[in-house]
């Protein structure tokens, strides 16, 4: 009885001090069935499915929060990938985004994903003419979340797809440079996209999922950051590791129990717990603090990928062992202008961008809400994204970037968001020039290890 007291408690200061929460609960939908050779029909029909299906999302999750006393901050929803829907239908795909966007609203839920296509290894009609309408389609709404996937290990990088989003990605931030280039805030470009990621803005419902499913986010850096604390500098690493994972182990359960509880209401299929150390702004909610308290002077300096790839691994060993049904992204992510302790890296220069390039190698996802130069080239933004593309083949793991052209700003200034996505500073990038590279397109094959039948 007094153990089980301790752990409510401990429950309690992690909610309150701490700033443990569930960061999302995601209703993932699939829209196969409402494919039609008439775009205005298809996009009636997604409109009646999504609010049919996810009209009492929103209000489940206020309830479980309110008599639980767990923090739940966003409800989202995603869709399979639209660019499967646009090759049956053709026509002006942006209606596809409006009615998702019409749709999110009536129900309240904070973000829409799936304006997507999967394009590893080339690209289909309705592939190429949804990646085109991207920068309007973000443009022109406002939950709507859109990804692309570029690459894989199975079956290597689409260079003629990677080209055309380097213009994407700077397309996006021009048409919302009023806004704070708010569209490119919104789009990823993935290598080894997973299919049951309920964070934004790479989330959609992957055609091997059912036909609707509960997906749960769940985030704690705070806490984490709080038992290395307390663990002192007298600890050795591998009983650093240790206290991580045992921390992870409770935030994960807390995950389940938020998901089931989810499912029973809503009648939905429970999928995931996806165990993502997702920072917010605010003070202490930092992956960089994390890494700090590990051991480092500020992130960025040396030790910082070595320090990552334990806590990124203690993180999953700490999951895997409180759930069956861990999935997602889960790890540790590391978005620049959503956390405090990385914008302060940024802004002192010990953490650049090539640092950050490092990073993603052990961490979850990649280069996530950078911002860079607003006359960054579109070549340049093409290769930055082969290169992390290029660690996420070859190392078999989920890379991805989000980077925002800040137009109209150079490096050394700020980029302010507010809200969920924070602020940051423009970092510089390098600018050595790629475009002979990135005008060759074609695909770079899948690497040996890819072999595995």
């Amino acid at each position: 009885m007094t153990r089980s007291t301790d752990n409510i408690m401990e429950t309690i200061r992690m909610i309150d001090e701490e700033c443990l929460d569930i960061r999302t609960i995601t209703m993932g939908i699939s829209l196969m069935d409402c494919a039609d050779t008439d775009i205005d029909r298809s996009c009636e029909k997604i409109y009646r499915k999504i609010t049919e299906k996810a009209k009492d999302l929103v209000q489940t999750a206020r309830d479980i929060s309110t008599e639980y006393g767990i923090p739940i901050i966003n409800q989202r929803i995603s869709v399979t990938p639209i660019s499967l829907l646009q090759s049956v239908s053709g026509g002006d795909c942006t209606k596809y985004a409006k009615v998702l966007d019409r749709a999110g609203k009536d129900i309240g839920v904070n973000f829409i994903g799936g304006y997507s296509a999967l394009v590893q290894k080339g690209m289909t009609v309705g592939d190429r003419e949804l990646i085109e309408s991207i920068p309007r389609a973000l443009a022109e709404t406002e939950i709507v979340c859109s990804s692309v996937n570029v690459g894989s290990t199975k079956a290597g990088i689409n260079m003629d797809a990677v080209r055309l989003m380097g213009q994407t990605v700077r397309k996006a931030a021009e048409l919302t440079k009023d806004r704070n280039c708010f569209g490119a805030a919104k789009l990823v470009v993935f290598c080894n996209a997973v299919e049951d990621n309920p964070f934004m803005a790479g989330a959609f419902h992957g055609i091997s999922e059912p036909e609707t499913v509960i997906n749960v986010g769940v985030s704690g850096p705070g806490v984490v950051r709080n038992a290395v604390r307390k663990a002192g500098p007298g600890a050795s690493m591998d009983e650093i590791a240790e206290i991580i994972k045992k921390t992870a182990f409770k935030i994960t359960r807390m995950g389940q129990l938020v998901g089931m509880e989810a499912s029973r209401r809503l009648q939905v299929p429970f999928g995931i717990v996806d165990l993502s150390l997702a920072p917010t702004p605010a003070v202490g909610d930092s992956v960089a603090q994390i890494l700090e308290e590990i051991g480092l002077e500020q992130c960025g300096g040396p030790g910082t990928t070595a320090a990552l790839a334990m806590l990124n691994d203690a993180v999953k060993k700490g999951g895997i062992m409180a759930s069956g049904s861990v999935g997602g992204l889960s790890g540790a992510f590391i978005p620049v202008s959503e956390d405090a302790g990385m914008i302060a890296a940024a802004e002192a220069g010990t953490l650049r961008i090539e640092k950050l390039e490092a990073m993603t190698a052990v961490c979850s996802v990649g280069l996530d809400m950078i911002i860079i130069p607003g006359d960054t080239s579109a070549e340049t933004i093409s290769a930055i994204i082969a290169d992390e593309a290029a660690i996420g083949m070859i190392n078999s793991k989920t890379t991805a970037c989000r980077l925002i052209p800040a137009i109209g700003r150079k490096a050394g200034e700020r980029l302010v968001f507010g809200g969920l996505l924070g602020e940051g500073p423009v970092m510089p990038v390098g600018t050595v020039s790629a475009e002979k590279l990135i005008s060759r397109g074609g695909r770079i094959p899948s690497p040996i290890q890819s072999l595995k039948n």
